[in-house]
């Protein structure tokens, strides 16, 4: 098994809109435990929306979306592939349906468009990778993956976007607060 990094990866840095010129969040919370992070976008497309990416934007059957698909770094070594949805009648004409970097991230971009994301809810799962995953992400045969599904909605509780996340489940540590009440 080839040792990957460990590293705290909370969700909350994630789902704020960022302020002009702050990297990123993967490289500047990879910077505050002493690592590089960098991303590669992999492709953007619009495309007929999976089932169940279709359900979790509460888009009709065949309904579509803008995918922003990604390969995260630590250093030189892919450690996670995201794919991003948005609904294409919010992305169409923007830059999330532009295959270049968004300043800020999507979330920030988002709450530019009007859609501020105010509540995320997140599910993990862990299983063996895919022999795609499996190259991708240089893992031996015996080594599972966790995939967390992001969905992040507006104060009206519309979905505006899932992140798929694919990472080696091997020192990795998900971290999550929970403010309940006033």
């Amino acid at each position: 098994m080839v040792e990957s990094p460990r590293w705290s990866n909370p969700s909350l840095p994630y789902l704020l809109p960022r302020s002009g010129g702050r990297p990123d969040a993967w490289a500047e919370e990879l910077a505050t435990a002493g690592l590089v992070g960098s991303q590669r976008l992999a492709e953007v497309a619009e495309i007929e929306a999976p089932t169940d990416v279709a359900a979790a934007l509460d888009l009709d059957p065949g309904g579509r979306v803008v995918v922003r698909r990604r390969v995260m770094y630590v250093g030189e070594r892919p450690v996670e592939l995201t794919d991003s949805y948005y609904p294409a009648g919010l992305a169409r004409g923007t830059r999330l349906a532009e295959a270049r970097k968004i300043p800020g991230g999507a979330v920030t971009l988002l709450g530019e468009l009007g859609y501020r994301p105010v509540e995320a809810r997140e599910d993990i799962t862990a299983r063996m990778p895919t022999a795609d995953e499996r190259t991708m992400l240089s893992l031996d045969a015996d080594e599972p993956v966790l995939v967390l599904c992001r969905r992040v909605l507006t104060g009206g509780g519309v979905p505006v976007e899932l992140s798929v996340m694919v990472m080696p489940a091997h020192g990795r540590h998900l971290s999550y607060e929970t403010t309940i009440g006033p």
